[in-house]
């Protein structure tokens, strides 16, 4: 498996690189990851990390296209063929642009290629606003074309991705996983929330508006806060709570508060441990996604489904992928609109917990963990094609 991330990190695709690694090793198969050379090691029964060399002067490697990726991926490169030569594969898996090194190795080794996307990579050029040239896009959309079309099997995380490769090969084997492995989160108990909310010095009746994520401009923050901004008018007991985001992020992030006139009502958590996200979540009263740009769905909404709080989301296909009028309030992606759908439900108990109810039964259902584990199946089954899966397989 070749992963151009920090491995591990909390943040989108090496969250997904990490529930795939530990789908495809809970199925039988042994997985050598070969990655950046940042990142905490994870200790997973089946898995073997192997880190490509650190290029001089990096010390790490931010969300999205970078000039960074440009050395770190040739290292990468040269660790995986190594990795390659050393050992005996009966597949290649790639992530995100990773996939260009994938399908070179898959070739010279004979064997299939997996190609998981978590986005499109022109469309990533546009949501982190990256200089853009023709020859730029150009060279992009020619790697996304080289990579869907020499892959034997794509994953793609979401239905805007599947047309996308549709669109470049309209009979490639497809298998949509969503990233909702929903075994990992369990229970919360009251207890634990109100100690959430006791640590950031907030009572149990206090309002609590929450967002997690990253703190990348294509999220909507600046939407957020202007929203907070109207919903303290009317709701001045209320607050906000961010769960994520580096240290430079969160600082400029205060300062946006403060310009948006809602820094009084923001309460900035930082990055905290994965395994705690899920208490911050169950410990809100309503859950926001205000993202702004892209079509990809956001990795939280799985686990916003699974607390069963009610979410506010924009109403754009980032997020009508997976969500409805039936399991969130979406609204239009203006402040007004925003605030008001976040005001309709700390205004409503009862329509609060009915949509929460629908969240997570519908998390329980179509994005639990069998299903997961079910399509991560499918995806093995069609790139060794052996529909029965007989044997256990090595994937490199």
């Amino acid at each position: 498996m070749i992963a151009p991330e920090p491995f591990f990190e909390p943040r989108g695709t090496p969250f997904s690189e990490y529930h795939r690694i530990r789908a495809l090793t809970a199925l039988g198969h042994q997985v050598d990851l070969v990655t950046y050379p940042f990142g905490q090691d994870m200790a997973i029964p089946g898995l073997r990390i192997f880190r490509s060399v650190r290029p001089p002067f990096l010390r790490g490697v931010k969300v999205g296209p970078s000039l960074a990726k440009v050395p770190l991926d040739l290292c990468l490169a040269v660790s995986a063929c190594r990795r390659a030569l050393a050992g005996r594969y009966d597949a290649v898996h790639s992530h995100e642009e990773g996939g260009v090194i994938g399908v070179v190795i898959a070739a010279a080794l004979r064997v299939p290629h997996l190609y998981d996307m978590h986005s499109s990579l022109p469309q990533q050029l546009s949501n982190f606003a990256f200089p853009r040239s023709r020859l730029l896009l150009g060279l992009v959309r020619a790697a996304e074309r080289l990579m869907v079309r020499r892959s034997r099997v794509v994953v793609v995380i979401c239905p805007s991705l599947e047309q996308t490769v549709r669109a470049i090969a309209p009979f490639a084997r497809v298998v949509l996983i969503e990233n909702a492995p929903g075994s990992i989160d369990g229970d919360v108990s009251v207890e634990r929330t109100l100690a959430v909310r006791s640590r950031l010095g907030l009572g149990a009746d206090t309002p609590l508006v929450v967002y997690t994520g990253t703190f990348e401009a294509y999220q909507g923050l600046d939407l957020l806060f202007a929203a907070l901004s109207v919903v303290g008018k009317e709701r001045p007991d209320a607050r906000l709570l961010l769960v994520g985001g580096k240290p430079d992020q969160v600082a400029r992030a205060r300062v946006q508060a403060e310009a948006a006139g809602a820094g009084g009502l923001a309460i900035f958590a930082g990055e905290q441990p994965a395994s705690d996200v899920f208490a911050f979540l169950c410990a809100g009263d309503v859950l926001v996604s205000p993202r702004s740009r892209g079509t990809n769905t956001p990795l939280k909404i799985y686990q916003y489904l699974r607390s069963g709080k009610p979410i506010v989301a924009t109403r754009l296909l980032t997020h009508t992928q997976v969500l409805d009028d039936s399991t969130a309030v979406l609204t239009e992606p203006t402040p007004e609109d925003f605030a008001r759908g976040v005001l309709t439900l700390l205004d409503d108990s009862q329509r609060a917990a009915a949509i929460g109810g629908r969240a997570r039964e519908l998390a329980d259902t179509k994005y639990s963990y069998d299903a997961y584990l079910e399509r991560t199946r499918r995806a093995c089954s069609a790139l060794l094609d052996d529909p029965a899966l007989t044997a256990v397989k090595d994937v490199a």
